[in-house]
């Protein structure tokens, strides 16, 4: 039903920076948002139907340098539409997980993953209270929040603590924290009406244990 609702009110189109990449991506948020909650139940916003910044320029870095993940287990926390999963299951990763909080998302992710041709596992679980077992672990656009970024940090700093590979994209967000370290810079075409530009400078961080 979901996966349906997905394909019925978005339309696969290439992602902007990452245009070998197909998403069913919606046109307008607010429109669809309301169609969510038609069924009576309050629903988070349709993040899961946009390219964000994070996403697209961690989804780019991957595929321009797959030996960061190539071969290994890896988790996309939050993961939204599924496109930086998408990615890294391109780039080489396996098994690739893909998880989220919210169903859409993950339905989201499935069809994301079936129409680019690449295997992933979805999700739906609160994990920021547990270690799960990654090698790499990926997050773009987390810090959008003070509540977000304060159990998303401890979290990927637990993950860098036992060896894995961390990677966050993000665009400047406002709860970014101090002491990362640059991997990258890209300038990310980004959704005006969401965005209030048309482009993002967006950084890929590695996340260290402290």
């Amino acid at each position: 039903m979901l996966l349906e609702f997905i394909r019925t009110h978005t339309a696969p189109a290439p992602v902007p920076f990452v245009p070998e990449i197909t998403l069913f991506q919606a046109d307008e948020p607010i429109e669809l948002w309301e169609r969510t909650e038609e069924a009576g139940t309050e629903q988070p916003p349709p993040f899961w139907a946009f390219a964000w910044a994070g996403g697209q320029a961690l989804a780019r870095h991957l595929l321009d340098h797959p030996s960061l993940v190539s071969g290994r287990a890896t988790l996309d926390l939050a993961t939204g539409s599924g496109l930086v999963a998408v990615a890294a299951a391109r780039a080489g990763a396996v098994p690739v997980t893909a998880n989220d909080i919210d169903p859409y998302s993950l339905a989201a992710a499935t069809a994301n993953a079936a129409a680019n041709d690449v295997r992933i596992t979805t999700l739906e679980a609160d994990l920021l209270d547990t270690d799960p077992p990654a090698s790499v672990v990926l997050a773009g656009d987390v810090f959008y929040s003070r509540e977000m970024a304060g159990r998303v940090l401890p979290f990927l700093r637990r993950a860098a603590g036992r060896g894995c590979l961390v990677l966050v994209g993000d665009p400047g967000r406002a709860y970014l924290p101090e002491g990362l370290i640059k991997q990258a810079t890209y300038a990310v075409p980004v959704n005006e009406s969401l965005e209030g530009v048309a482009v993002r400078e967006t950084t890929i961080w590695q996340v260290g244990a402290r």
